[in-house]
């Protein structure tokens, strides 16, 4: 019984955190005595709440905990001026002793504030490496030890890369705030991209075993939501939630019973998820109707096509092309194009497909997804079999994830 109860305790501990730690940096103006006050009062949460059962208002019993003992450090570690003005800007703020930290917050001073976090954690001064870390640690609550596990390298490593990214913005004085137009349009595109880069991680898994992370896809989709309601008008916004739940509605289908990846064509469209589909094309609609179209709701809008088809037959791999075309309009790249040729194959013919990829060789001669997609259409265009093995030798030759391997294997087995 204690495991669900703590389970339950987790969400709302993890759900609570963004808003916790948007109000203790807005009164501690530091990201890491904010974490790691927050971090300590999520345990102690965690163990009293046990017993005592969870508090009306959590949020607000969390953030009470974390700055009371943000303020003991302060008063204990932090000597000279710094401590000084400190806890007098505190305590004329009547920070020091009120009972709840949240009172005098509306939800739209909370929502500043969880929005200036965002585009602190993905300032473009930070590596991206950092950006993610952070964003993961300061808006989705993970602890360092499970950002270590997510992407695979050892917690001593991660813990290393945000004390870095501490530092780098302590030292370089990096704002968290929200920027003016047009600039604010770069910067959200740099936080797009990281919650994007988190989910792609946990959709199509770079390293290790696991072909699929559902944690840190659900994690990325949990970020996007709240993105979304810091910033309701965004379309690129919209198209980026799209996108991820147009791919995760697939996710059951994704994999087989030895854990190995099922390519689209070949997935049980019936175990594929309706609620996540029909809000996704909900959200491109929506987003195309603001009238500012973007890569993200381009990249929605194809992968709600694959989704809304009944059977891998009637794709309608037409209107996909273009989209591509559109999408490279906004994402000129050979990696793009390559995408667009294999849709040319579907939409048209293979041997069709074959001559758009030929352009692309010199490009992506190093990258396996382009010798894969060769070997696909060649063994559709009836292709000689020597030819589609090399393809697949010189795939299998740059080392694609654990997952990938064993499909490209598979197939060059079948041979």
């Amino acid at each position: 019984m204690v495991a669900p109860v703590h389970d339950t305790i987790t969400r709302i501990v993890r759900d609570e955190w963004p808003r916790v730690m948007a109000t203790l940096h807005r009164d501690l103006g530091d990201l890491g005595a904010a974490e790691d006050a927050a971090q300590e009062a999520a345990e102690i949460a965690l163990t009293r709440w046990l017993d005592d059962g969870v508090p009306d208002r959590p949020g607000a019993w969390i953030t009470t905990v974390a700055r009371r003992r943000a303020l003991d450090r302060i008063r204990r570690e932090r000597t000279g001026r710094a401590k000084t003005e400190l806890l007098a800007r505190l305590e004329r703020d009547d920070l020091l002793e009120s009972p709840d930290p949240t009172e005098g917050l509306d939800d739209s001073t909370l929502q500043d504030e969880q929005l200036r976090l965002f585009f602190g954690c993905c300032h473009p001064a930070l590596s991206v490496e950092a950006q993610v870390a952070l964003t993961l640690r300061s808006l989705g609550g993970l602890t360092t030890t499970e950002i270590a596990g997510a992407f695979l390298v050892p917690e001593a490593t991660m813990a290393q890369r945000l004390v870095r990214a501490k530092r780098k913005i302590a030292a370089a004085a990096i704002p968290f705030r929200i920027p003016d137009d047009p600039e604010s349009l770069d910067r959200l595109g740099a936080v797009h991209q990281t919650l994007y880069l988190v989910f792609n991680e946990g959709a199509y898994a770079s390293s290790g075993d696991d072909a699929i992370r559902l944690d840190l896809c659900a994690e990325a989709i949990r970020l996007a939501r709240l993105l979304l309601v810091l910033v309701p008008d965004d379309a690129e916004t919209r198209g980026l939630l799209a996108l991820m739940l147009a791919i995760d509605a697939r996710r059951g289908a994704r994999l087989d019973d030895q854990g190995d990846l099922v390519l689209l064509e070949q997935q049980d469209r019936a175990t594929w998820h309706t609620g996540p589909i029909r809000e996704a094309g909900t959200l491109v609609d929506t987003a195309l109707r603001l009238g500012r179209p973007g890569p993200f709701q381009i990249e929605a809008a194809i992968q709600v096509l694959h989704d809304e088809a009944e059977t891998a037959a009637a794709t309608d791999w037409r209107e996909i092309v273009v989209l591509y075309d559109a999408l490279l309009h906004h994402r000129p790249g050979p990696v793009v194009a390559l995408n667009r040729a294999v849709a040319i194959g579907m939409a048209v013919g293979p041997e069709r497909g074959l001559v758009e990829l030929a352009s692309l060789a010199d490009a992506l001669d190093g990258y396996h997804y382009f010798h894969a997609a060769r070997a696909e259409l060649l063994t559709r265009a009836g292709g000689d079999a020597i030819e589609i093995a090399s393809a697949l030798d010189r795939a299998l030759a740059l080392e694609p994830a654990a997952a990938e391997r064993r499909l490209l294997e598979r197939r060059r087995a079948a041979l």
